[in-house]
């Protein structure tokens, strides 16, 4: 389970949204041409050592904002109890809580409230990802913001230039261990930077693309996708070219 140091070179690109000519979009090339996978299922070892069966879905999910709470609730109403394994709990209990001051989803047994055991005939993992699946529709709609944008990480920042002008900066790259706070160097085990997560066939710009539109808009997906695929043909011909700055948990070709 080799993992990454969290500091490495990095290739970042920088371009105005096509849809918006005063904001920027800036993304972590190094990470987006990368070959990491979710592997939750098979291989992964959990953030947390007392439930490494539930990955990184231990601490319940916060909501962005109610928008974000009321969308994932109607999809909640649409659960049965062979879909759900803590459904008696969730509609006894409710399925959300409060942690200084901000709503979440409930924690039952250190997992998500959601989180199905493996034994669970009606699906090992996310009750609301199962949920998309059986609806024909992308996990985006049914899941809390914050679990289908992981590990994708979207900021922002404010430019200003000498000349007065003002731009927002949208930052698009890797939600690493620094990502979650002081706890994130405190888990067990994460993916993004470990080995034995970047194992996939498509890079992270194709293999998330929904994701990436959801957050930065189609024509910006389509002007970062294009400049994706030329980095990985100069990848392709160089693989070990540090200047291009590969990703280290990359395989070595």
């Amino acid at each position: 389970m080799p993992e990454v140091p969290l500091d490495f070179p990095r290739q970042w690109v920088e371009f105005v949204d096509p849809a918006d000519d005063d904001q920027l979009i800036r993304a972590d090339l190094t990470w987006l041409t990368s070959r990491w996978t979710c592997i939750f299922g098979r291989g992964c070892k959990g953030i947390d050592a007392d439930r490494p069966d539930a990955g990184c879905c231990v601490h319940g999910a916060h909501f962005s904002e109610k928008k974000d709470k009321k969308r994932v609730e109607k999809w909640v109403e649409k659960l049965t109890p062979d879909m759900w394994e803590n459904y008696e709990l969730g509609h006894k209990g409710g399925w959300t809580e409060k942690e200084d001051g901000a709503s979440k989803t409930r924690v039952i047994d250190n997992a998500c409230i959601f989180h199905n055991s493996e034994g669970f005939e009606g699906g090992y993992g996310c009750a609301l990802h199962h949920l998309a699946a059986k609806e024909g529709v992308s996990f985006i709609e049914t899941k809390p913001e914050v679990c289908w944008q992981l590990p994708l990480r979207r900021t922002y920042e404010d430019r200003e230039y000498e000349d007065g002008t003002e731009r927002l900066v949208v930052v698009l790259g890797e939600y690493d261990r620094r990502g979650w706070g002081e706890g994130g160097h405190d888990f067990q085990w994460y993916c993004t930077g470990n080995t034995d997560a970047h194992i996939a066939t498509d890079p992270v710009y194709i293999g998330s693309k929904d994701e990436i539109v959801a957050l930065i808009g189609q024509e910006a997906y389509d002007v970062l996708a294009e400049m994706c695929a030329k980095r990985e043909a100069l990848l392709r011909g160089n693989p070990t070219d540090a200047a291009l700055a590969p990703h280290p948990a990359d395989p070595v070709p």
